[in-house]
């Protein structure tokens, strides 16, 4: 087995992996957490697509996006938490409130 089949298949590994984890996990940090390794199972497909044949060199523009890629995710993880804090602060929740549920007990839902 070659080793970009590897690389891919970790990499849809990953992508599946967070997508359990955004779709189970009400907690907004750990949302973003399962976001994050969602991209990084993306960037990992992404790389293993690039490798071309084994003897030959493999084509820099992808590696070019995956380190472009990378540090835009780093910029929006940090907008990200920025935003969570803020939304902690403001609600004094971590999670989303559930549709239909009221957000406060006093009003009645929208």
């Amino acid at each position: 087995m070659a080793s970009s089949s590897i690389f891919g298949l970790c990499g849809a590994l990953l992508i599946g992996m967070g997508l359990y984890g955004f779709i189970t996990h009400p907690h907004l940090l750990r949302r973003l957490l399962a976001f994050n390794v969602i991209g990084s199972g993306i960037f990992l497909l992404f790389g293993a697509t690039a490798a071309r044949l084994p003897s030959a060199a493999t084509d820099p523009v992808p590696q070019a996006l995956i380190i472009t890629g990378i540090v835009v995710a780093l910029a929006a993880t940090a907008l990200g938490v920025g935003l969570v804090l803020a939304y902690a602060r403001v609600t004094g929740r971590t999670t989303l409130p559930e549709d239909g549920a009221p957000t406060d007990p006093g009003k009645p839902p929208r």
